[in-house]
C-alpha cells in the first residue's frame, strides 16, 4: 500500500508493521521502532516501567553485551538513542545507508531478546533515580508534572513518565520483565525507516532481525490506532509548590483537543497566533510592552483521548500576579474578539514553513512515519497538510478560540511564592 509516491507500508502476519519513506539523493537513513506502550499504560505500582525498560533494553542480549551494542553504532558514526512518552516508546538510530542492516539487526535483537538481568535492573535503578532528581531541579519539568497531576488526577496521565522515586525504588526485576514480555509484542510495534532505502530490502531486514526466539511466528492483528474523538474530562484545579527557585514557573491550561480532532489545523494556527513566536499576542503584550517575562508561550498538547491548551511562562516572583492578570486579559480578549486576518495569514506562513523545515532530515521524517501509523493508521502527504493549513479560515480559528479560551482554567505554579493566591 502506498500513501505517497515515496512512502510504503507492509503488515507482517505477526502484526508488526514496516513503513518506509525513500528520500533520494542522500546517504543517510534513520530507523525507529515505535512500541505502543507508554506511561499511560502503567498501573500506579508500575509507574515508570516503560521508561525503565527504555534504559534496560540497551544493557545486553544473549548475542551482544551493552558495550557491543553501543560500540557497533559508535564504530560507524551512528546516533543511537530512545525516548519514552505517555503513549509510546521509541528506539531509534541514524546511520549511513550502508549501515542500515546492522542498525536494524541490533534493534531487532534488543526488542526481542533483551536479558533484563537483576544486576542491570539494580544499576539502572540508580541511574533513573538520579534522572528523576535532575528533573526535580528543573522548574519547567516540575511545573508540567504538577499541571498534569492537577488536571488528570486519578488517571495514569497524572503520573510522571519517568516514575517517582518511590515507584522506581520498589519496582522488582520480575515486574519489569513481565511488563516487557507482555507489552513488547509484534502487534504493538511499528518499524519506521526514512532515507536512501528500498522498501523490500527493509522488510527483509526486519523479518530477519525480529525472527529471534520465534518472535514473529504467531499470527496477530496489529493494535488499532489510538483514536478517540472525545477527550477525557479535564479537571479544574489551582496548585502551587513552594521551591527555592529564582523565578516563578506558571502554567495556565484549559480543555483541549484530541489527536484525531479534525480541527487540528485550526488549533495549530490559534496557538501560534496566541504565543508561538516573537510577533504573537502574548510575546508582544507580556514581554515587549510590559517586560513581565523573558519566556512566554502558548501550547496545545494533544493525546489520543486527552488534550489541553494554555500558556506557560516564567517570571520574577514579584511580577507573577500582574503576569497572571495580563495573560487572563489576553485569553479573554481573544475568546471575545478573535484574531485579525493579518495575524492568521502571518501564522499560516509560520506553520507551513515550520512543517517543511521540520522535515528536512531523516530523523524527523522517520518520527513522522512512526507517529502517523500509531495514531492515524496512515501517513498524510505533506502537500495535503500544507493545503489544509492554507484552507483554514479566520472564522474557523476564531470560533475555536472562543470555545477553548473561554473555558474554566487550571493553574500550576512552582517557585518561592504562590502567585495564584495573590492574583
Amino acid at each position: 500500500m502506498s500513501t505517497t509516491s515515496a512512502t510504503r507500508s507492509t503488515l507482517l502476519k505477526s502484526g508488526l508493521r514496516v513503513v518506509t519513506e525513500n528520500i533520494p539523493g542522500i546517504r543517510s537513513a534513520a530507523v525507529g521502532v515505535f512500541v505502543a506502550v507508554g506511561s499511560r499504560d502503567e498501573r500506579a505500582s508500575l509507574n515508570g516501567a516503560s521508561h525503565f525498560l527504555e534504559h534496560l533494553l540497551f544493557k545486553g542480549t544473549p548475542e551482544r553485551s551493552a558495550l557491543e551494542i553501543s560500540s557497533l553504532l559508535d564504530g560507524v558514526g551512528g546516533e543511537f538513542n530512545a525516548y519514552t512518552s505517555r503513549e509510546y516508546t521509541c528506539y531509534h538510530a541514524r546511520i549511513l545507508d550502508e549501515d542500515l542492516p546492522m542498525a536494524v539487526d541490533v534493534l531487532g535483537d534488543m526488542m526481542t531478546s533483551s536479558l533484563i538481568t537483576s544486576a542491570d535492573v539494580e544499576a539502572e535503578r540508580e541511574v533513573i533515580l538520579d534522572e528523576i532528581a535532575m528533573h526535580d531541579d528543573d522548574p519547567d519539568d516540575l511545573a508540567h508534572n504538577l499541571f498534569a497531576e492537577a488536571v488528570w488526577s486519578g488517571t495514569s496521565f497524572s503520573r510522571p513518565v519517568a516514575g517517582t522515586a518511590q515507584s522506581i525504588s520498589l519496582m522488582s526485576r520480575d515486574q519489569i520483565n513481565r511488563y516487557y514480555r507482555g507489552r513488547y509484542r509484534p502487534e504493538a510495534m511499528t518499524v519506521a525507516v526514512a532515507g536512501n532505502v528500498d522498501h523490500a530490502d527493509v522488510v527483509a531486514m526486519v523479518r530477519k532481525a525480529f525472527a529471534r526466539g520465534g518472535f514473529l511466528k504467531q499470527q496477530a492483528t496489529p493494535n488499532p490506532p489510538r483514536i478517540t474523538a472525545k477527550p477525557r474530562k479535564f479537571q479544574i484545579n489551582q496548585v502551587h509548590q513552594d521551591r527555592a527557585f529564582e523565578q516563578i514557573s506558571v502554567i495556565i491550561g484549559m480543555q483541549g483537543l484530541t489527536r484525531s480532532d479534525p480541527r487540528r489545523y485550526q488549533l495549530a494556527l490559534m496557538s501560534a497566533a496566541m504565543g508561538g513566536g516573537s510577533s504573537a499576542r502574548l510575546f508582544q503584550e507580556v514581554r515587549e510592552r510590559r517586560g513581565l517575562a523573558y519566556s512566554v508561550y502558548a501550547f496545545a498538547s494533544r493525546y489520543s483521548d486527552a488534550g489541553s491548551v494554555g500558556v506557560t511562562a516564567g517570571c520574577l516572583p514579584g511580577k507573577a500576579p500582574e503576569l497572571l492578570r495580563v495573560v487572563d486579559e489576553q485569553l479573554a480578549k481573544v475568546a471575545r474578539e478573535g484574531f485579525t486576518e493579518e495575524e492568521i495569514e502571518r501564522v499560516k506562513g509560520q506553520v507551513r514553513g515550520g512543517t517543511v523545515l521540520g522535515l528536512e532530515d531523516t530523523m524527523s521524517r522517520m518520527t513522522r512515519l512512526g507517529e502517523s501509523w500509531l495514531f492515524q493508521g496512515q501517513v498524510t502527504d505533506i502537500d495535503e497538510i500544507l493545503d489544509s493549513v492554507e484552507a483554514v479560515t479566520l472564522a474557523e480559528v476564531n470560533e475555536l478560540a472562543a470555545e477553548l479560551y473561554a473555558q474554566p482554567q487550571s493553574r500550576a505554579t512552582i517557585g518561592p511564592a504562590n502567585p495564584t493566591a495573590a492574583h
